[in-house]
């Protein structure tokens, strides 16, 4: 159950937050031609192509997965916006430069942690539900279901807004209703009034996964 759930959360969340000279440097711009729909279909879609075959090839090498997520998810997302929610308060706090090392950490943190659940993606994995309602320009929900090796479906909802050059980003994921922007953001906000900006900012750059497993168990601890 937990790998299976570790695949919706791959799906839904494995590129949400990314420093803006590295999606500059790995992604390419999304069509401004297609609707948040569409966008998730494609991130379906193209999954599947990279995926399906390749378990075994990805799974011996992990770099080579990771780019399987730069490549699918990134071009796809309001990098700079997830990344300023996830900060929270504390972004207005940040340096421009704390607020790039911050995001890229976070980044590379989240892709590394859920990279492995992308393994058990097959095609039909995901359903892309039906659209009902107006397009929002600053927020507009997809939403969509991810099966479970159980049978069982997992609601992923993702949240869209439209960017400065007019193309729709997805900017947060909520699986069975839990925002994983205001889960992180919380935790975030947890570890900094702990430890300080940059100390955890040292600590995603250098125990990756390992400080986010912290930072989950200490925000447990407390509730």
């Amino acid at each position: 159950m937990l790998r299976s759930l570790a695949l919706a959360t791959a799906i839904a969340f494995g590129s949400v937050v990314a420093a803006p000279a590295f999606a500059q440097n790995t992604a390419a711009p999304a069509s401004a031609q297609q609707s948040p729909v569409q966008v998730v279909q494609a991130i379906s879609d193209e999954l599947s192509k990279a995926i399906d075959g390749h378990q075994q090839e990805l799974k011996n090498n992990h770099e080579k997965l990771i780019g399987v997520i730069d490549s699918v998810f990134l071009p796809h997302f309001d990098i700079d916006y997830a990344s300023i929610l996830v900060l929270g308060q504390h972004a207005r706090e940040a340096t421009p430069e704390q607020r790039a090392r911050f995001a890229k950490a976070f980044y590379n943190s989240i892709t590394h942690r859920y990279a492995e659940g992308l393994l058990d993606y097959t095609r039909g994995r995901v359903k892309v539900l039906p659209f009902n309602g107006d397009l929002n320009d600053k927020r507009t929900i997809v939403r969509s279901q991810v099966t479970l090796d159980d049978g069982k479906t997992v609601a992923v909802d993702y949240a869209f807004r439209k960017d400065r050059d007019g193309n729709w980003k997805a900017y947060d994921v909520i699986i069975e209703g839990i925002s994983y922007i205001t889960n992180y953001r919380n935790q975030v906000d947890s570890e900094i009034r702990k430890v300080g900006m940059d100390q955890l900012i040292t600590n995603l750059e250098t125990q990756g996964e390992k400080a986010l497993e912290t930072m989950e168990k200490g925000t447990k601890a407390t509730q």
